[in-house]
Formats: C-alpha cells, structure tokens, sequence
C-alpha cells in the first residue's frame, strides 16, 4: 500500500496484517528476515590503498616518477654525480602531494555515515501484547512502538493515537516550526499529513502510539540516502583548471625533454649525457612546488575564513566561492533570524508595529497581554523560552510591556489545548476577580466564537461590518507574510469552557524577521554580478515578502510553488531560470532542489547552494558549493556540504565569496612567479646541448629554487590582500583560465628571459674574467665552473626578487599596494636571499651544491637587469589602468 496516509487507520493494520497491540515476537523475527534490518544501506567503499594509489594518476606525479626513474637509471649508469639525490628529491615530492591528496578526500567521503546517526538505537515497541524495548534496527512493518517527547522516530509511521503530540520534520520538510499531529488528519502530500511520522524527525512534546508502515531504505529518509547516493559530487572548478594547468606544463616538459634527447643525441653526445639532460629539462619544466605552494595557500585562506565563521572542510572549494555564479539559499536562520516574532499588533481597528510605542496607550492593550501570557503553554527562560515558538514569541513580546510572571499568578481551572481541527487554545482562570476564559486561535475561527468587540475602551456588538473590517485586517497581515493570530476574552462560571459569547480584543501578525546585514550583503552580490535565488519549505507568501523586504526582488518578482516545479520538464524549467530574473521557489521537496540546482549547472552556472536538513544533502552534494547551517543544520547536511556556517548567516557567504574570487587571483599570482624561472633553468641545458659550453646550471640547483626559494614567497602571494575591484567585478567566464595565453607570454617571453639574461650575461662574465675561452671544457670540480652556476643560480634568486614584488599586483600601482604592506612576502623575500648565501658561503653547501663563493661584483651583475623588471610592470600597470588596447590585449594577465 503506497498512500499510507489516506486510508482508513483499519485498512492500514489489515494490509500490515497488525493490530493496535503490535506483533508476537516470532512474527517480528519472521518479518525482520523478510524485510531486512531496518537500518540505511550505504554503498561500499573503495579500498583505502586504491584511493591512495589513485592520487599518482596525475601528470605532474607521472611526469615526476619518470623523472626519479631516468635519475636512478642515470646514477647507476654513472654513480656519483649526484643522480641519486636528484631521484630522491623528486620522488618525495609525488609521495607528499599524494599523502595530502589522499587525506582531502577521505576528509569529503564520510556523508553517508551521518544518516545512521539520525536513527536511534533503541524504542519502545508492543510485542506480545507488552511494551519492551526493542533495538531500532530491529523494528518491522507492522510493529506498534509507542513514542515519548526527545524521541527521534525510527521509521516511517502511521498515528494511531496521539496526544498533543508535536514533532520536527525540518530536516526533512524545510518547516521552521514542530508540527502538531493528529491521528484523524490527513493531506494530499504524505510529508505534510498530520496522522503520520517520518524517520529521522524527533518528537518535540507529547506522547503517540504509531504502526510503522515503511523501514530501512523504503523510509522517506531512505529515498533520500537513495537520491544521494546517486548524485555525483561536483568537481571544483580550481580542480579543473589545476588539472588543465598541469596537463599543458607536463605537455611542454615532456615534448622539450624528447625533443632534445634526440638532438642531443643526434649531434653526437653520449646517451647517459643526453640522458642526465632530458632530465634537467623536464625537472625545470615542472615546478615541482606549485601543488604544495597551491595547498598551503589554500589552508591560509580557509583559516582567514574560520575567522569570519566559514569553516572549509575542503580546502579546493575556497576558490569555488570565487566562481559563484548564483547562490541558491534557504530562508530560515540563514536570510531570516530564525526567530519567531510579534511585527505587528492590532487594536481598536488600528494597526500598530510591534516597537510603536503608542500602543501601550490603548485602553485594552493590558487584557491583550494577559490573553497572551495566560493562554500559553510556553515559559520564559535566562536565553529565551522553551516550549512552542509561537508562544514563546508572545511571551518575549509581553516581557517587553509587562511582568508577565505577575499576569501568569492565577488559579488554573481548565484548558482546551490547539490542535490543527479546532485551530484555537482556551484556558478557564482565576486571578482573584471572578473565573475569566481566554481564547487565542486562528482569526476566522475566534471571530466565530465572539458576540462583542472592544474598540475605543468599550465593548460593542461584533455586527457584519465591525467583523469585516476584522477579515480585511488580517487579511492585510497574511499580504505581508505575517502569521495571523486573535485574541479574546470573557467572564464565565468556574465549571464552564464556554465556546461562544468573547469579546474579541485584537490580532497580532508575527514573522521570522530578516537579519538586519542581509540586505547589504544582497547588495554586493548584485553589484559583484551575483545572482540570488531563495529555495525554501515556506508557503510563497511568506517568502515573497520577505524576499521583498531585504531586496531579494521586486514586488513583480515570480513565485514557483513545488506543484507548479513538478509539472515542468527540465528545459521548461531551464526556460524559466533564464527567462525571469528574479524568482524564488516555495514548497518544493528534496527533489526539486536538487533539480533547480542541476538546470542552473545546465546553463552553465556555477551554483553554490545553502542547507540544514537531511532533504539539502543531495543538492548540497551536486552543487559546486554546498553550504550548511553550522547552528541549525543537521549532521547529514554538514558532512554533504564544503563549506559549514558557524553563524548561519548569508552575509559570512557574502564575505567567503570575496575570500574566494582574491584566492584565484593569487593562485594566479604565484602561478606567474613560479613560472617565471621556468625559462632560467630551461635555456642553460638548450644552449648546453647547442652551443657546447658547460652546463650553467645543474639539476641540483634547479630543485633548489623550485623547492627551497620559490615556496615561501609564492605563498607570500597566496596571502596578498584583495584589490580593489574585487567584488566589483562579474564572475570570471568559465572558459578563463589559470594559465592563460597572457601569462605565458608575461612569463616565459618577458620576465623569464630577462632572468635568462641576467644568468647567462653572470655566467659568461664570470668565466670570461676568469680565462675561461669558447669551447674549453671545464671540470664539475672546477672552482672557476662552481663560481659561474653560483653566478647563474644568484642572478635568478634576485630577479625572482623583484618577480614576487611585481607580482603582488596585477593592476594597482606597487606604491598604492605599499611595498612593506605584506609581511609574508617580505619573509620569503628573505628566505630566499638566505637560501642563496648558505649555497653561496657555507663550505657544507658548496660542496652538497657544488657551488662556490661569489664577490659582491659577481652579485650586482643582475642587480640591473631586476630593476628593469620593476620599472617595466610599473609602468606596464600604468597602461592597464589607462585601458590602453594593446596592453589590455597581450600584456594583461
């Protein structure tokens, strides 16, 4: 029987062939073997080693594995020329970048273990005719259980009695308040039928007695683990293009090294010589400290937004906020406050904001309060309330005007609780002045019930007219999304509930109010080219209002119910996407998240999405940013999601976008630094190999950049704060890449050869004053050879200096960036000079290097070719800023 919910409570028990007494205990055990345990089936991991072994399948790791394999190859050809460190170094390299790879996705794998913690371990059941406790897993179609206030329900379940019993389905429905339940209710919609429970939900107050009809994997809950398990994970677009990056590097590396092994070997040389220089080529061809250096900055900037309350648990996805296209957020606690409150009152036909103060002067404000304080289960408490969030609000409001302990001194007498039929609450008290009733309800249905209304500080006939201009009124609060709720009061005897004859006092209209930052983060979206769309469990009045309020849309705004969602076919609701620029979906299910979020990927949108229930975790899986609700949300929707709120509030997205869109610009900072000195430590093993001179530089020195003095600055850069223009700017394209047309030409055709330059003009300027003449061939040993690769190596580490300055910005001038501005930078500056004098001047070095001591003239031979490369981005900048076509064109980055 699919519609569990429709049929008669006796149709239900015959099909599970139960009875309101439960099952025996052999049927159970029976019906577990049949059915299963009632437990959520995840699907089986991949082994440990595997997930590990794959994280060598990239080209970077391949390209560096082969490399340490031609080094080993090449020290046991010829042992002692330092071929073997050279294969050390570089397979530590693979082995670090896939250990940290490796623990980033097993960090990601866990969300589906979260569901088992949504059931309980163990329920009160019926067997054999008596209650026992039973271990949840073992529970059966068919099994009566009996549920308890603080209960969490452990499979889907038909009421058969209840007693003011009120249960959250917010992880499961979107609902912001416990919904009342009762057995002889029913709905179209099972999620949003009273007379059933849902596993996973938790019982909030009261007490029922409900026949399970669905466990395990056939649960609500269940086809959500199902739906999840089919939604594959996004990949981060810094993924993708650290991927592409990564294959066009490797690309060159390996098409150089081949290319000239051949001609090496062609125009004569030895095979291991040739050997030893495909393995130079593609060692400075890879910079091996970019996926570390890419890593670290990524930590950085995920520690920068802990402190804004954005907790990343991956760090790739920090970049992915910067790619947002469109925010698709929930309403509750994340545009809203999350709290329920009194926005407006009305009184003698006057309408009145909850903070206007003339309302204290009404004549019958005070019966009001006493209405709302003695019709009220809830209670006061040092942070709030406790009980039902509509009351407690009442409470909250009447503790502003009065002491409502004083007003709640009275002699209860009785009391007709709210339920979803009679849709009101009375309660008989005595306060010393005579029995009085109170009633609060649903407007039409305590306007019904009086005979009287108080206007002007007396009491008047409740005519046609008089309850028409009632209607209008709350007529006008539901217009604005507010929650319409009445008051009323009268005498009556001690053994009396009357059900007629109040006089009615006034409405309130209550609303979960807009966080008072949302509208400016709102406004920085727009101007940054962010498109917001609100996705909620609310009714669409209540959403369009608030949406309204904080500047989400226009009044001409479309609302889409999940009914109307659930009629149209993906290109219909892709038309609809595109077509309306502000919209906003209300009532949807799990579902039809996860489907407006995969029509926006279909058009090319990069969709962050917001949750806190078990229905988020499939759209917060499949987007390309899920974000949960670190205060409200459930555990299922933190582990689904990359980024978790610690304060549930839009605006910490607002922020974590900027956060995102500065960390790809200095990714792409650190990108040109690092390859800037590819073309330095290429060229000497071309001209090596063309010009028959000795090698300028060596494998050994050429790690030590990549490794040693290129990290700490390009994390430096990582660090960089934003520019300007950051969030002034749309979203970057899709197609835009990390390693552009443009930053290769800056690179390699420009920065890069000054640096080639600079080595090769102190090289040859060292040998030559040394007596060194064109084709003398110069041992390894050789204290005049030593002295010019030192001359190389110091002639890249000062360009590279004044590389990372220029760096720091692509289009402010260094001097309105401030020179001194970012500490890191200045640290790696001098780590870097370090590096370069212990190479230089510590004997230990020279010999571990192979390299000598410099004078200071050998040192200033590159000093001017670095101030070139300072003055001409400089002025390079100049013309950016001018908007000058050709620069904008090729020399923009």
């Amino acid at each position: 029987m699919a519609d569990w919910h429709t049929g008669s409570l006796a149709r239900v028990l015959e099909d599970l062939r139960s009875a309101t007494d439960g099952l025996t205990s052999d049927e159970a055990q029976s019906r577990l073997e049949h059915y299963g345990r009632n437990e959520l089936r995840v699907s089986k991991d991949t082994p440990e080693i595997v997930k590990f072994l794959l994280q060598f399948k990239n080209f970077f790791a391949l390209l560096l594995i082969v490399g340490g394999a031609l080094a080993m190859t090449a020290e046991r050809m010829d042992p002692g020329q330092g071929n073997l460190y050279i294969a050390i170094a570089l397979i530590a390299v693979v082995l670090l970048n896939a250990t940290f790879t490796y623990f980033q996705e097993h960090q990601s794998e866990r969300i589906m273990d979260s569901f088992k913690s949504m059931l309980p371990s163990m329920i009160t059941a019926l067997r054999d005719g008596q209650p026992q406790e039973v271990a949840a897993s073992e529970l059966v179609p068919g099994d009566v259980i009996i549920l308890n206030e603080g209960d969490r329900v452990p499979a889907d379940g038909r009421l058969i009695a209840a007693k003011e019993l009120k249960v959250d389905n917010s992880s499961l429905t979107g609902e912001s308040e416990p919904q009342l339940l009762d057995e002889g209710g029913q709905a179209d919609a099972v999620l949003e039928s009273p007379n059933m429970v849902f596993s996973g939900s938790l019982v909030q107050n009261g007490e029922g007695t409900v026949v399970l009809v669905e466990t395990g994997m056939s649960t609500q809950i269940g086809s959500i683990v199902e739906l999840t398990k089919a939604t594959d994970a996004h990949e981060t677009p810094i993924h993708k293009e650290l991927s592409y990056f990564i294959k066009v590097i490797s690309f060159i590396a390996i098409f150089l090294g081949v290319s000239f092994f051949a001609i090496s070997v062609a125009i004569g040389n030895s095979w291991i010589g040739s050997l030893i220089f495909a393995i130079g080529i593609i060692v400075a061809n890879v910079p091996e400290g970019l996926l570390p250096t890419v890593t670290l900055s990524l930590t950085m900037a995920s520690r920068r937004m802990a402190q804004k309350n954005a907790l990343i648990k991956n760090l790739e996805s920090v970049e992915t906020l910067g790619s947002t296209t469109v925010i698709c957020t929930d309403k509750t606690g994340t545009l809203t406050q999350n709290r329920l409150g009194v926005n407006t009152v009305v009184l003698g036909g006057e309408e009145y904001p909850a903070t206007d103060p003339l309302v204290k002067g009404v004549a019958v404000f005070d019966r009001l309060l006493k209405v709302m304080c003695v019709c009220n289960n809830a209670y006061l408490t040092e942070d709030g309330f406790s009980g039902d969030a509509t009351e407690g609000a009442l409470l909250l409001y009447a503790r502003e005007h009065a002491d409502v302990k004083a007003l709640r001194t009275v002699e209860e007498i009785a009391e007709q609780p709210f339920n979803s039929v009679t849709k009101r609450m009375i309660t008989v008290t005595d306060a010393g002045d005579g029995p009085q009733a109170y009633l609060k309800g649903a407007p039409e249905v305590v306007l019904a019930m009086c005979d009287r209304i108080a206007l002007n500080g007396q009491e008047y006939p409740l005519t046609k007219e008089r309850e028409a201009e009632v209607i209008q009124q709350f007529r006008m609060l539901a217009g604005r999304g507010e929650r319409g709720l009445a008051f009323a009061a009268r005498a009556c005897d001690r053994g009396d509930v009357p059900e007629e004859g109040y006089v009615f006092l006034g409405l309130t209209g209550m609303i979960d109010p807009p966080r008072p930052e949302v509208p400016d983060a709102l406004a920085r979206c727009h101007s940054a080219g962010i498109r917001v769309i609100m996705l909620t469990g609310d009714f669409g009045l209540t959403a369009k209002t608030i949406a309204c309020q904080i500047g989400l849309m226009s009044k001409h705004g479309r609302v889409v119910q999940g009914d109307e969602l659930s009629l149209m076919d993906d290109a219909e609701l892709q038309d609809v996407l595109r077509t309306e620029p502000e919209i906003i979906f209300a009532r949807i299910a799990p579902s039809q998240k996860l489907q407006v979020v995969q029509a926006l990927q279909s058009l090319g949108e990069i969709v962050t999405v917001t949750g806190d229930g078990v229905n988020d975790a499939p759209a917060l899986k499949h987007a390309d940013m899920g974000v949960a609700m670190g205060v409200g949300g459930t555990e299922v929707a933190k582990e689904a999601s990359n980024m978790v709120l610690m304060d549930d509030n839009f605006a910490t997205i607002v922020a974590a976008v900027e956060e995102g869109r500065t960390i790809f610009d200095n990714i792409k900072k650190f990108i040109a630094y690092i390859l800037t000195s590819n073309i330095p430590e290429i060229l000497p093993f071309v001209a090596f190999v063309l010009l028959d001179i000795p090698l300028p530089l060596t494998v050994i020195l050429i790690l030590s950049i990549d490794l040693g003095t290129d990290i700490l600055p390009a994390l430096g850069l990582g660090a960089e704060r934003p520019e300007t223009d950051v969030m002034k700017r749309k979203p970057r394209p899709r197609g835009e890449r990390l390693l552009s047309r443009n930053l290769l030409l800056m690179s390699y055709g420009i920065v890069g050869m000054l640096q080639a330059a600079a080595g090769f003009f102190t090289y040859f300027t060292i040998l030559y004053s040394g007596g060194w003449e064109w084709g003398q061939d110069l041992a390894n040993s050789d204290p005049l050879y030593r002295t010019a690769i030192t001359g190389f190596f110091a002639s890249i580490i000062i360009c590279q200096v004044a590389d990372v300055i220029i760096c720091r910005t692509r289009t402010q001038s260094l001097f309105s960036v401030g020179l001194f501005s970012n500490p890191l930078v200045l640290v790696g500056i001098g780590f870097e000079l370090l590096l370069l004098a212990s190479i230089s001047y510590i004997p230990a070095f020279n010999t571990f290097f192979g390299t000598a001591p410099l004078e200071m003239w050998h040192l200033a031979l590159s000093v001017p070719f670095a101030l070139l490369i300072l003055a001409g981005d400089e002025v390079r900048r100049v013309f950016v800023r001018r908007n000058n076509p050709f620069v904008r064109r090729w020399l923009t980055w």
